[in-house]
């Protein structure tokens, strides 16, 4: 059976990374994009789980209101609460990818290094 899954929207907030274990990171996320249909748009939501270092990846250069790519698998999480049995579907991601204008993507966490020249801007390249 194929189950994959590609989704572009935003974040809801920014991501929430955890340690599992000793050395493994868990990073947990929410996706909300629209659909639209005539006069009505719908507003949808979708939690997100990744793993390991595109969970560390994921926490270090995105942030609330990024627009981004998400690719993975459907799958369900249950767990048990005051007796009562709980579920909810979620989206086991394998890959995040930038998206939207760089503007947009300016709100990245990391410190750039300090050594860094921008060549963008730097008018002795002659090409």
């Amino acid at each position: 059976m194929i189950n994959n899954t590609i989704l572009q929207g935003r974040l809801t907030a920014d991501p929430e990374l955890k340690k599992v274990g000793a050395d493994i990171s868990r990073c947990e996320f929410t996706v909300a994009w629209s659909e639209k249909y005539k006069e009505t748009e719908k507003k949808l939501f979708l939690r997100c789980v990744v793993w390991r270092g595109t969970a560390e990846f994921l926490s270090n250069y995105f942030v609330k209101g990024q627009e981004l790519i998400v690719e993975g698998q459907m799958g369900t999480e249950e767990w048990e609460k005051d007796g009562e049995k709980k579920s909810r579907t979620i989206l086991n991601v394998n890959k995040v990818h930038f998206c939207g204008s760089k503007k947009d993507n300016g709100g990245v966490k990391k410190e750039v290094d300090k050594d860094f020249v921008d060549i963008d801007n730097d008018d002795s390249i002659p090409f």
